[in-house]
């Protein structure tokens, strides 16, 4: 018997904001999955990731994007094209600021384009559990001097303050419509790219200065071992100079081998099977400022 959608709502959430805002943090915890990673480096999100929340009268498609910001090579500008793009698909705009540091010149480059767009908008002040509530008042006056939106929620994405009400609106402001995906799915990314982005997780997590930037990750390798009840997966860590490579690999092994540990359990957790993890560190030269290894390494 077909499915009657008579009175779903489905449609596609661009959440927006300058790195580090809390746009992966705030769909995570919606989704009650691990779809986008998390660190406290700027810019951990590179590529325009959907993730699918489906509920029994609502699919709401977050478009968790890279955050905007003032690209100093290929890839950056790759990562500003790839948010700003996501505005014209759009049905509801999220923009998303942060509370601890006011509006600096990227969310007033962002306020400014969105202020262009005849779509319903909603703006979420995060991080309000690191700061005192009259804090919020200043930063709400300078945002309606730019641009106008339909609701204006103070929010905390980490403890999960005023996020009810948030969801709650966004499902408002949806378009009648029947599921865009399938009612099971919970991104457009396949089982490969999600590995990756935890291997990358946890050099992030154990890695600082140039080397968080200048990492990428590919899953050469992702087999069915079944007569071990395992998955091998084969993982190339690319980086920009030798000397990376010997900070990533690090004294006997001991980097690699902690990065592969702390990744490995991820993505057992998230593959819900037992996994082999084979890292190998490889240098690629200025790959983040060549179009070709932009493409060959994900980031088309």
């Amino acid at each position: 018997m077909e499915q009657r959608f008579d009175n779903f709502k489905a449609g596609l959430v661009a959440v927006v904001g300058k790195p580090n805002v809390g746009k992966s943090t705030l769909i995570n915890r919606y989704l009650g999955e691990k779809i986008s990673i998390i660190s406290p480096k700027p810019q951990t999100t590179r590529n325009r990731i959907l993730a699918i929340l489906n509920q029994d009268n609502y699919q709401i498609i977050f478009v968790d994007t890279p955050g905007i910001h003032e690209p100093k090579h290929l890839l950056g500008k790759y990562m500003v094209r790839e948010a700003e793009s996501s505005l014209e698909d759009a049905d509801v705009i999220l923009v998303m600021l942060d509370a601890t540091t006011g509006i600096e010149p990227e969310d007033r480059h962002l306020l400014e384009l969105v202020s262009e767009y005849e779509k319903k908008k909603t703006l979420a002040v995060n991080k309000i559990d690191a700061i005192n509530k009259p804090e919020l008042l200043p930063i709400l006056d300078e945002v309606r001097k730019i641009a106008e939106f339909d609701e204006y929620i103070p929010i905390s994405a980490l403890e999960g303050e005023n996020t009810d009400l948030l969801l709650q609106k966004i499902v408002e402001f949806l378009p009648q419509s029947p599921p865009l995906y399938p009612q099971d799915q919970l991104s457009d990314k396949p089982q490969k790219f999600h590995v990756a982005e935890l291997i990358r997780e946890k050099i992030l997590e154990n890695t600082y200065e140039e080397i968080p930037h200048s990492v990428a990750v590919v899953v050469d390798e992702f087999k069915e071992r079944e007569e071990k009840n395992l998955i091998y997966i084969k993982a190339i860590i690319y980086v920009e100079r030798p000397s990376q490579k010997k900070i990533i690999i690090g004294h006997d092994g001991k980097m690699l081998k902690k990065i592969g540990t702390k990744a490995r359990m991820e993505i057992e957790r998230f593959l819900g099977r037992r996994v082999f993890l084979d890292l190998w560190v490889k240098v690629y030269e200025k790959w983040r400022r060549d179009s070709m290894a932009l493409n060959r390494l994900g980031y088309k």
